[in-house]
């Protein structure tokens, strides 16, 4: 599935960026012959249902010609949200600090699913302090990560 996303990445991003968003992440979800693709979108000044309209529009337009992917699917486009993903090692170090709930593809001592606070990168791997014990993930193992927002 990786090189899926990394596909659909290299036609969508450079799509999203000429739009003058900052292209935050995708995810690619095949559930039988229904698929969802959705698609993050950030900017300086918040994003509308406007931004997102017209993004949608470009990327459909470029995903016909280009038709990665062969089945049906439903294309969303949305701002990350309080709980935004988190994708790239770039992110994970941008949101220091902060909570996060995240899963990865296989268990690491015994468990999959972690929730702490985000302490930095070591050698690409996730610092990440959870009931005050500090954990070393790889950040090429974790399947998904959330921000947990703080009210």
């Amino acid at each position: 599935m990786s090189s899926k996303i990394d596909a659909l990445k290299e036609i969508i991003e450079p799509v999203v960026t000429g739009l003058e968003y900052d292209f935050w992440g995708l995810e690619f979800v095949s559930q039988g012959k229904y698929s969802t693709l959705c698609i993050y979108i950030d900017s300086d000044n918040g994003i509308t249902v406007d931004d997102c309209a017209s993004v949608s529009r470009q990327v459909a337009a470029v995903l016909d010609v280009e038709d990665p992917i062969k089945s049906q699917y439903t294309l969303e486009v949305s701002s990350p949200g309080m709980d935004r993903p988190l994708f790239t090692a770039g992110q994970f170090e941008k949101f220091k600090g902060h909570m996060v709930e995240l899963r990865l593809n296989h268990a690491f001592e015994g468990r999959r699913k972690f929730k702490g606070q985000i302490n930095g990168l070591e050698d690409g791997d996730l610092l990440l302090v959870v009931d005050n014990e500090e954990f070393v993930l790889p950040i090429d193992q974790i399947d998904k990560a959330n921000l947990v927002p703080v009210f």
